[in-house]
């Protein structure tokens, strides 16, 4: 593997706030290591790079900052191939440029949440070249899915399933098996029945947080337990399916034992550290079964994500996910846009909504005007909320990248998702002009667009009005208002068609989805708008799509 330090260095101190219950109200923001800062001029993103960083995200205002994979990996879907969990790939560092990142951001009161990858593994993994080399029959194989083809000479896969990058699920190996992998080939499927997969994912929970990590992102969450026999679709149109219904190898009961055993691991360590799913289901009330007390802290909200900009829509949503959390005394865990997704300030101006193919970045002011009303939607809701890079700076998705430097796997395939995923993920911009904008020395990954220096950290700070500023203004306000943050309900208020308006104690927040300016009662102090308004003789009006923050005290 990877070369660097063998053993882990000595466990970090942790010195964070210790806030009880400090993920129920959580502001997250999530870092794409190889697009957030660049320490050594090779155009890829690095964990010194974060690190020399730290102070710009506390003074955002979060509370905690999630890390995308940086374990040893082949980079085939960008390190969502891992092929040694306890190893950093030598692009981003090694192990004690973790330790020191961990370190810096505890002593500046920042709590670090690390990815994991349990539902499949690189190809390049001991594991499963043991298994490749070892042949069929060999206990090796049973921790991952091999099988024999249909057909006469097996020359057909096991099952109809397939990939979600397109393509079959299965790959032939050159005895003859067939080994099953929902991503890419280069990730095959752990078996999850197999103890010895249970029992070496317990070990590397230990081993970060002996390292000093606060919690864990539990990529494809919901993916790990396949049912019995691996039955087939039945020709069902399985994209249409995908999060909408329970699937053989998606949503199955039987990881909900992983996640109460895990838990158990998690109890051990002091800090109240966390688990955060991705688990894309067909309903919030089967979310919910993620969030039980004796297993996951938070999932996130893929449903509220996935909704388009209505204020019919998002009320009901709301109202839905509110209701299924309730009974689970988990709090809500909101989101708009991720490494995996469209971000919401393109995703709002392009009426396709999430997962169209998007050839164009739609109406730039209205989709910003949207995305920053959004947001203040979002962070007024009870529970915690996730902020992707470069979400404060209102960024839009790339979406003219050149075909020759697109790294989305998906893209490659040829059917199933589109390869979008590039867009979202290109370096954001530090300052307006330099080398990347001041992403790094040596260029950036992915190409930017000339328009990035305007966009950027340097260009927006101080400056009123700016996408950047009103993160940190909303941020600022969360933390002062008492009745922001944890709870389980909002107060609905009368409001005009196209209006969402709610009440928390003495804070009131009203969203105008609609496409023209609205009137509503000026409901007190106005501590934060995300488009300008005017009040009058105890009325306000609020422009197309803006948000305002009141308070009654």
């Amino acid at each position: 593997m990877s070369q660097q330090p063998s053993a882990a260095p000595a466990p970090a101190t942790v010195t964070v706030a210790r806030r009880r219950d400090w993920w129920r109200d959580a502001v997250i923001y999530q870092v794409y290591p190889r697009s957030f800062a660049d320490s050594n001029g090779d155009g890829m993103g690095d964990l010194e790079g974060v690190r020399s960083r730290l102070p710009y995200l506390r003074d955002l205002g979060v509370d905690a900052v999630w890390l995308s994979p940086f374990y040893a990996s082949p980079q085939a879907d960008a390190g969502y191939d891992v092929a040694d969990y306890r190893a950093v790939d030598p692009m981003f560092g090694n192990l004690l440029d973790a330790d020191a990142l961990i370190r810096d951001a505890h002593a500046l009161g920042l709590r670090i949440i690390v990815d994991l990858v349990p539902n499949h593994s690189s190809d390049q993994h001991e594991w499963f070249k043991r298994a490749l080399a070892e042949g069929p029959g060999s206990p090796s194989r049973d921790r991952y899915h091999f099988r024999p083809g249909k057909g006469e000479n097996g020359e057909l896969p096991p099952n109809d399933w397939e990939s979600i990058f397109g393509g079959p699920a299965w790959t032939r190996v050159a005895d003859g098996e067939w080994y099953l992998h929902l991503f890419a080939p280069e990730q095959p499927d752990f078996n999850w029945e197999h103890p010895a997969v249970g029992d070496e994912f317990r070990s590397i929970l230990r081993f970060w947080l002996d390292m000093g990590v606060d919690g864990f992102r539990i990529d494809v969450a919901h993916g790990l337990v396949k049912a019995e026999g691996l039955p087939d679709l039945g020709g069902a149109d399985q994209l249409k399916l995908l999060g909408n219904d329970v699937m053989p190898f998606f949503d199955q009961d039987g990881v909900h034992d992983v996640y109460r055993q895990w838990r158990h691991v998690l109890d051990e360590y002091a800090g109240e550290r966390i688990f955060v799913a991705e688990a894309w289901t067909p309903t919030v009330e089967r979310t919910a079964n993620y969030v039980r007390p004796d297993e996951l802290h938070q999932a996130f909200n893929f449903q509220y994500l996935s909704t388009d900009w209505d204020a019919k829509e998002l009320r009901a949503v709301i109202d839905r996910t509110l209701e299924a959390m309730r009974p689970v005394g988990a709090p809500a865990t909101w989101v708009l846009s991720n490494h995996d997704v469209t971000r919401h300030a393109t995703r709002f101006a392009n009426p396709p909504g999430l997962g169209t193919q998007i050839r164009t970045a739609g109406d730039r002011e209205l989709g910003l005007r949207r995305a920053r009303a959004a947001t203040l939607l979002m962070l007024a809701l009870p529970g915690s909320a996730y902020v992707y890079q470069g979400e404060e700076l209102g960024l839009p998705d790339v979406v003219d990248l050149p075909d020759e430097v697109r790294q989305d796997p998906a893209y490659f395939r040829g059917a199933g998702q589109d390869g979008f995923r590039d867009g979202c993920r290109v370096p954001i911009p530090w300052t307006r002009e330099g080398s990347s904008y001041g992403f790094g020395s040596g260029g950036s990954w992915l190409p930017q667009p000339a328009s990035w220096g305007e966009l950027s950290i340097e260009a927006q700070t101080g400056v009123a009005g700016s996408t950047l500023e009103l993160y940190r203004g909303a941020l600022r306000v969360r933390r002062e208002q008492a009745d922001l943050g944890a709870g389980d309900a909002v107060e609905w208020l009368r409001a005009p068609e196209g209006v969402l308006a709610f009440r928390r104690g003495e804070f009131v927040c009203v969203t105008n989805t609609s496409g023209e300016s609205v009137t509503t009662p000026a409901y007190g102090r106005v501590l934060l708008a995300s488009g300008e308004l005017t009040e009058a003789d105890g009325e306000a009006k609020l422009p197309a799509d803006t948000t305002v923050w009141w308070t009654t005290a």
